[in-house]
């Protein structure tokens, strides 16, 4: 188990993600598809157990219309 995985940073980045698409009234499903990936992608990232790099971190940040600092402190 790698400890930066679970890092409170990162922590808050998957928090804020989820958050804001709850906001947005969108469903895992829903963002999946315009990513192009399987909803499973989704919530395996909200749940923390995909990390998520930068290029993908800044098409959440697309989809949601935030810019990325939103996400990263």
């Amino acid at each position: 188990m790698s400890s930066s995985i679970y890092s409170k940073e990162y922590k808050k980045v998957v928090e804020q993600l989820k958050k804001v698409r709850l906001e947005a009234g969108l469903k895992q499903i829903e963002v999946a598809e315009k990513l192009g990936k399987p909803q499973s992608f989704v919530s395996k990232v909200e749940r923390g157990e995909r990390r998520l790099d930068i290029t993908e971190l800044k098409q959440f940040a697309d989809i949601y219309r935030k810019p990325i600092n939103f996400f990263v402190k």
